[in-house]
């Protein structure tokens, strides 16, 4: 196995597994990226997020740890990240993301020698005001896949000998569902104007049930229009590591930090519970020595952090994560494992703690309020391995360190302020 691999890894926002056509989905939304997994890369079917929110799910890839102890509960950054584990050990280190919940305002520039959030804080006020306003004049609000691929791989163009990590977060499959007019046209037959897509957006967050049958099958046309977009732009940021010869000797993880809801279960969206349509997410590793095929193995985006480490030969022992290159190359000895969720209630439910197991045998959820110390479990079934690996994760939770006092909310610049807004969380 090579010594020392370049780490790549490929986060997608609100990328639920099975709107994607390698992951059995009945329109092909994700061609290439179906073709990188059947030629390179471990395909884990049974992948799950750590939590359902960005908030506390990207944390968790970044750290390995479960949310409770990746952030506060204020959401700054709580744990060492691979960024700064891995620098630590003579990588470089570069991020490039639009995503405001993880930030520098929320001190997730830690570790990174360079960190392209997409906003402007800390720099010339006048011209991050100029910026603001030519955003907001033409309705922009994360940087588009073509614009992280550009900039990240400028970036790796100029490293030289020491080995490099580079963390790409793609925002577009996430709300309000803007994709590229060819693509519209592809999946939902015409185009849809981006105020027009916000507006429906956002009443399918506030109002669920005003939304018909007519305007759901229209935000799941628009946002497979939004995966198809990426999938392309994901084939041309492999074609361009192909023609860097970077492709076959870096270890390459690409997975999601949730999933995005269309009314399973009376929301739209992904707010803080843990269905299936909320944390079941896309997860590839490609690496040397790790043989293409697919994987039915319960894996988990805690996981990723831990595969990336162990690859640079840095030690994790505290982390909770398995290496995935070690659960592909012997998936049996993994069979039996449970994967674990959490999220934090937010506003009236701030109370609430929700966590999820999946198991090869079964699924349950459990809710923890923290103002009476009960526990209420549901699952399919009589009780068994999964549901008292679930308790025993409650209580550990319940006694430790993991639900501290709510701290309040940092102030946010204006300009995060307005990026929220546009993405449907204000």
């Amino acid at each position: 196995m090579t010594e020392n691999p370049n780490i790549i890894l490929l986060t997608l926002d609100a990328l639920r597994a099975d709107h994607l056509s390698g992951y059995g989905y009945d329109l092909e939304t994700t061609p290439e990226l179906d073709a990188f997994a059947d030629a390179e890369a471990a395909t884990f079917t049974a992948g799950y997020s750590a939590s359902s929110h960005t908030r506390e799910a990207v944390p968790s890839i970044l750290t390995g740890q479960y949310p409770d102890k990746a952030v506060t509960s204020g959401y700054r950054r709580n744990a060492p990240t691979v960024a700064e584990r891995l620098s630590a050990a003579g990588y470089s280190t570069a991020g490039f993301h639009s995503n405001p919940f993880v930030s520098r305002a929320y001190g997730f520039d830690t570790g990174f020698d360079h960190f392209d959030d997409d906003l402007h804080l800390g720099r010339n006020k006048l011209l991050a005001l100029a910026q603001r306003a030519l955003d907001k004049l033409r309705n922009r609000h994360y940087a588009r896949a073509t614009e992280i691929n550009e900039r990240s791989l400028s970036w790796i163009d100029g490293q030289a000998d020491e080995p490099f990590f580079c963390w790409n977060h793609y925002m577009d499959p996430h709300g309000p569902y803007e994709a590229p007019a060819e693509y519209q046209r592809e999946y939902h037959g015409e185009v849809v104007p981006d105020r027009t897509a916000q507006r429906l957006y956002q009443r399918a967050i506030d109002g669920p049930d005003s939304i018909s049958a007519d305007e759901r099958e229209r935000l799941i046309d628009l946002y497979d229009a939004e995966i198809a977009y990426t999938d392309e732009k994901l084939a041309a940021f492999f074609d361009a590591l192909h023609e860097r010869d970077l492709l076959k000797d870096s270890l390459i993880v690409v997975t999601a930090d949730h999933g995005d809801a269309f009314g399973e279960h009376g929301y739209y969206e992904h707010p803080r519970y843990l269905h299936e349509e909320l944390v079941h997410v896309p997860l590839l590793v490609s690496a040397p020595g790790v043989d293409p095929g697919v994987l039915d193995t319960p894996a988990s985006t805690l996981d990723v952090a831990a595969t990336v480490l162990a690859a640079a030969g840095v030690t994790h022992d505290s982390l909770p994560g398995a290496d995935l290159r070690a659960v592909a190359a012997d998936p049996d000895a993994y069979h039996d494992r449970t994967v674990i969720s959490q999220a934090r209630g937010e506003n009236a439910e701030s109370h609430l703690r929700r966590f999820s197991a999946r198991g090869q045998s079964s699924t349950w959820l459990a809710t923890y309020d923290t103002d009476t110390d009960e526990v209420d479990m549901e699952g399919g079934g009589a009780a068994d391995a999964v549901s008292d690996e679930l308790r025993t994760h409650i209580e550990d939770r319940v006694t430790g360190e993991g639900f501290d006092a709510d701290e309040a909310d940092d102030e946010v610049d204006e300009e995060i302020e307005d990026r929220l807004s546009a993405l449907g969380y204000k």
